[in-house]
């Protein structure tokens, strides 16, 4: 299903690809996607797509940023975070950012749902009960994604969210996700 899905999503949504790639090139210098190292399924690590939305070598600018943290643990959110492009915060909205990790989902180091892939540095952090989170196939979107995506402040809510979506997975619960995303997602709900 989920290369049934992502593959229909990759061809229809093939126009929108190109008129977003044109974009990033016209309002910022640099690539137009964002490679970034993430865990998957049991801790394998996998390279996760993205449509660029910051400046080049936003990375390394990360550290200087911390103090302005407004997620409690190991995720960093900054609202307005110097980093980003202005076309890049109009694509984050909307999570347009995300396509190309329709990419991922058709080579298996991602599902349509699941838990949000985590990066490494992150997953070191994890307490011992937190490490189930990668016990399932990482997803585009979540139980996080719609219960308050970036409205949720603490990282241990959204690790809770995880996990009751692990305890109790099923298509059914995969199909619900995926359809109330598509509001959340097409009005902006919860960006930052």
């Amino acid at each position: 299903l989920d290369i049934l899905v992502s593959g229909f999503l990759l061809v229809v949504l093939l126009p929108l690809f190109i008129i977003l790639a044109l974009a990033i090139k016209l309002f910022s210098k640099g690539p137009i996607f964002f490679n970034q190292i993430r865990c998957s399924l049991n801790g394998r690590v996998f390279t996760l797509y993205k449509f660029r939305t910051m400046i080049p070598q936003a990375e390394s600018k990360l550290e200087s940023l911390l103090e302005h943290n407004e997620m409690g643990g190991q995720v960093f959110k900054m609202t307005h975070d110097p980093r980003v492009t202005r076309f890049g915060k109009w694509m984050r909205k909307f999570s347009l950012d995300e396509l190309p990790q329709l990419f991922n989902v058709l080579g298996g180091d991602m599902s349509i749902v699941g838990p949000r892939p985590p990066i490494p540095s992150e997953v070191k952090k994890y307490q011992a009960w937190q490490r189930r989170r990668l016990s399932m196939r990482p997803g585009l979107t979540c139980l996080w994604q719609i219960k308050g995506r970036n409205k949720i402040i603490h990282f241990d809510e959204w690790m809770k969210l995880d996990l009751r979506y692990i305890d109790e997975w099923s298509l059914w619960l995969d199909l619900k996700i995926f359809f109330q995303t598509i509001p959340i997602v097409i009005f902006g709900i919860g960006a930052k």
